[in-house]
């Protein structure tokens, strides 16, 4: 699984951003904010992470259930799906 070129994530103040740029600008006009788990899952994600991936790292960095943890990656992926930053 991998995000589509021309996302950039930032970090300002503490919160975490996600912003078109290029072409990308004119599909999502704006900034799309990221919670710091969605910022860790959106760096593995820009190295091409599987699902599994995802949910190892967030057993590694936080203290959830392998449940808890499964859900928000599954949540993640479908949300950036829906919002068309993911390739196909």
């Amino acid at each position: 699984m991998k995000l589509k070129d021309g996302f950039v994530l930032r970090e300002v103040a503490g919160s975490y951003m996600v912003v078109p740029v290029g072409k990308r600008t004119a599909e999502i006009p704006g900034v799309i904010a990221l919670t710091e788990t969605g910022a860790v899952l959106w760096k593995l994600l820009e190295q091409g992470a599987t699902k599994d991936e995802l949910v190892s790292a967030l057993l590694d960095e936080y203290e959830v259930s392998a449940d808890q943890a499964a859900a928000d990656a599954h949540s993640f992926i479908e949300k950036a799906g829906a919002q068309g930053l993911l390739e196909e």
